[in-house]
Order: C-alpha cells, then sequence, then structure tokens
C-alpha cells in the first residue's frame, strides 16, 4: 500500500497501545515507543533495543529508556490496506514488548504472535 503521513501512522500506534490489556501494561518498565521511517540497514517492522525485564540486576538508576521502534514505511509496504497496516502495527508492537518482557521469537510463534 501506498504509505501513510507520519500523523496518521502515530495514530496507528496510539490506538494499538489502546488495544493493550492493562495487565500486560503494568509490566513494562522504562520502556519508549518510537515511530521512524525504516531501518538503515535491513527492512525490519519493528526492533526491541534493551535489556529485558528477565535480565536485569541492579536496574533503575539512571538509565537510558530501552527502546522499541516501530517502522512506518516497512509496515506500510508489508500491508495491503489501512486494515491490515493496524492490525500490523499492533502484531509488531506486540512483538517488540514481548522481547522487552524477556519473551523470545520461538516462545511467540508458540504462542501463535507470528
Amino acid at each position: 500500500m501506498e504509505p501513510i503521513d507520519a500523523t496518521a501512522f502515530e495514530t496507528l500506534v496510539v490506538n494499538a497501545m489502546d488495544e493493550l490489556p492493562d495487565a500486560l501494561l503494568e509490566l513494562l518498565d522504562n520502556v519508549a515507543i518510537l515511530i521512524d521511517d525504516e531501518h538503515p540497514d535491513e527492512p525490519l517492522l519493528g526492533l526491541y533495543e534493551g535489556i529485558p525485564r528477565t535480565e536485569r540486576d541492579d536496574y533503575g538508576g539512571l538509565e537510558l529508556p530501552d527502546r522499541i521502534t516501530l517502522y512506518r514505511l516497512t509496515l506500510c509496504d508489508a500491508c495491503d490496506d489501512l486494515e491490515m497496516l493496524a492490525d500490523e502495527v499492533l502484531v509488531t508492537l506486540v512483538h517488540e514488548l514481548a522481547h522487552h518482557l524477556g519473551i523470545d521469537d520461538d516462545r511467540l510463534h508458540e504462542l501463535g504472535w507470528d
């Protein structure tokens, strides 16, 4: 599909966040959700950068937040229409949040989040 503008994409991300259960949101700690056009090196839909909650020791001092980046142009390119894009934004967001919580790709696959 043709890429949507940054403002419309941000609305999709906010809507996806609103769909997440409160129980999941309460598990998040020091993580920022960012939007970029595309990854500079590979065609990623999203990327988690940080220390998963399951691997943190003395975390909580002056550490920068973990980062989840959603790539607008790559996500738009992977979808046929706006409804599919909204679904893929949600799936990608859940996928990257799962990495923040220490859930790997194999477990996500077992849970049906491919």
